[in-house]
């Protein structure tokens, strides 16, 4: 079941949910927009390595915007921090966003209960185009529990994306053993 706008209110009230900051404005039905920072981050090496740590350097978007290009993977990150203790929250891009041709996530929609961060963003496109810090990136939808947690991702000893931070995070595989 998918929290309708009002549930999503109760349980900010109740601090089930957590949006800093939070803006009525971007309250929709059953959803909550979410908003490019002006932080994106490249690949150094254009060969990656699951099994490496692959570095990555910041770029900045200025306030005449940057224009992603097609074939290279964009690390960007929302300006919201969220919590989520009771709830499955999903990321998923702006049909505004995705009629420009961008992809927001390559596979990593969906967040755990315990998410405690903001939200970095693998961002592609299909053409050059030109993104702006602060604009409308993606909206957060957030589905019900049923049963007990037993490990929230906040909680987790070995979890890879905990630390909080306003810049994107680059892939973290290298710290999996196999």
């Amino acid at each position: 079941m998918i929290l309708s706008d009002k549930k999503i209110l109760e349980a900010i009230d109740n601090g089930k949910i957590v949006i800093e900051p939070f803006r009525p404005d971007c309250l929709g039905t059953n959803s909550y927009d979410v908003h490019l920072s002006k932080y994106l981050a490249v690949y150094e090496n254009h060969e990656l390595d699951a099994r490496q740590h692959n570095q990555i350097k910041e770029v900045l978007i200025p306030e005449e915007g940057f224009v992603i290009q097609p074939g290279i993977l964009y690390l960007g990150v929302t300006e919201e921090y969220t919590e989520t203790h009771h709830t499955v929250p999903f990321l998923e891009g702006k049909s505004s966003i995705g009629r420009l041709g961008i992809d927001i996530h390559a596979t990593a929609g969906k967040g755990d209960v315990g998410f405690c961060n903001t939200w970095t963003l693998e961002i592609s496109c299909v053409q050059p185009v030109r993104i702006y810090a602060g604009m409308p990136i993606g909206q957060l939808i957030y589905f019900m529990v049923e049963g007990d947690i037993k490990n929230y991702y906040n909680k987790k000893s070995n979890a890879k994306y905990n630390a909080r931070t306003i810049k994107p995070v680059e892939s973290m595989m290298w710290k999996n053993t196999f």
